[in-house]
């Protein structure tokens, strides 16, 4: 099992502190090289900040691409693979404008935007202006890959390691790992009489990883006067056989993904996620994107596997929408209407869910599309079932939707 991401979360500050940045690389790196001496492979590391807004100093939008460029010259000095500027948030309609350009600034900072939390409901204002940015970034290039490094945020507390979600809110610097677990569900599953037998081996694995990588990280962490977070031990996937999150679906029994019975695989699975005992962070669910799984790949370019699919998972401790790849003329309106359709899932479920949305420049749905990227596998464009929304779902302000009552 390889470990996605260690992510340390802090205030730079603004003008940007050479100080706390290094220190906090610094730190990163020890927990990588404690971590590889303990049989693990880290394949990136990375910074995350406040939001923007809520920085000890707040940088005005305005200033944001520059924030992001210097970030990115200082992480690139310090070893840092990639960071994350904080989302915009739903107060400052300004911010979200900003990301595009943010995003055009750099190649390997990521941007976010908020647009439903329990606090503030579900923003049909700020939903708009993320699905407007999803829209603006995909023309950055012209195979809309930009959008790789943005998500519209649902409910997504801070802490929580993996990209493009991380940020900090306050207090002393943390440290928190990403896993890349998709392989585990796997191998748990191979040769075994029953689901009974696969979940004891699947929470076995899970805890000991977790006891493991508890110990290694959390000694780094205090000599680096960082807190430890906790794990997010979500089943990751990666573009092989092995370590397929679609592969694991299909072999508790289900024919193919997106076919009936998907949604109780995956239930499943993260019910065997909730029984592990460790430190938890972020969203220890299960990650299903198209993009980067090859048998999910292979599911949505056959239409097996289609974006309600993906939505319904998201019920049961999917993740939410992540590297989907859309049409290239996908109005606002109706990206918007899906963002809606998750933002009222976190908010009634108390989870944390998130939107990669990808639309693909000149690309109709059921076209191919492929990267030159080694975390992604080839597919087609995916239909987005939406269209724009009417009367009072199209106005602006928020809707306050609380959980479910029992």
């Amino acid at each position: 099992m390889n470990i996605r991401a260690l992510t340390g979360f802090l205030d730079p500050g603004w003008p940007l502190d050479p100080k706390r940045l290094a220190a906090a690389a610094a730190c990163l790196a020890n927990a990588r090289q404690a971590l590889g001496e303990a049989g693990y492979t880290v394949q990136t590391l990375r910074l995350a900040t406040p939001p923007p807004q809520e920085m000890s100093r707040p940088v005005p939008p305005a200033e944001r691409p520059d924030l992001a460029r210097r970030l990115e010259a200082e992480s690139f000095v310090h070893g840092i693979d990639y960071t994350a500027i904080g989302p915009a948030l739903p107060e400052e309609p300004d911010g979200y404008a900003a990301i595009p350009d943010v995003l055009a600034a750099t190649e390997t900072v990521f941007a976010s935007g908020m647009f439903a939390d329990p606090e503030g409901g579900l923003s049909l204002t700020a939903a708009a202006a993320c699905a407007e940015t999803i829209q603006r970034t995909a023309h950055i290039t012209p195979d809309g890959f930009t959008n790789l490094r943005f998500a519209a945020l649902a409910n997504v507390p801070p802490g929580a390691p993996f990209f493009p979600a991380a940020y900090h809110r306050g207090g002393p610097p943390g440290l928190a790992v990403a896993t890349e677990a998709a392989e585990l569900a796997v191998d748990a599953l191979r040769d075994v009489p029953s689901l009974t037998t696969a979940r004891r081996r699947l929470v076995s694995m899970i805890e000991a990883h977790a006891a493991t990588l508890t110990r290694v990280v959390q000694r780094a962490a205090a000599a680096g006067e960082m807190q430890f977070l906790g794990i997010d031990f979500s089943l990751a996937p990666f573009p092989d056989p092995a370590r397929s999150l679609g592969a694991a679906l299909e072999a508790c029994g289900v024919p193919a993904a997106g076919l009936s019975g998907t949604l109780a695989a995956a239930a499943f699975l993260t019910d065997c996620l909730d029984q592990a005992q460790f430190t938890r962070t972020g969203f220890c669910g299960l990650l299903l994107p198209p993009l980067e799984d090859d048998r999910l790949a292979a599911r949505a370019a056959e239409g097996t596997l289609t974006v309600k699919d993906l939505l319904l998972c998201s019920a049961v401790c999917g993740t939410g929408l992540d590297t989907v790849p859309l049409p290239g003329d996908s109005r606002v309106e109706a990206l918007t209407a899906i963002l809606l359709d998750l933002g009222a899932l976190s908010l009634r479920l108390n989870k944390p869910l998130t939107a990669r949305l990808m639309p693909i420049p000149g690309k109709a749905a059921g076209d191919e599309v492929t990267f030159e990227f080694a975390y992604f596998a080839p597919s087609r464009v995916m239909a987005l079932p939406a269209q724009p929304l009417t009367g009072l779902m199209a106005g602006p302000g928020a809707v306050t939707i609380g959980p479910h009552r029992t």
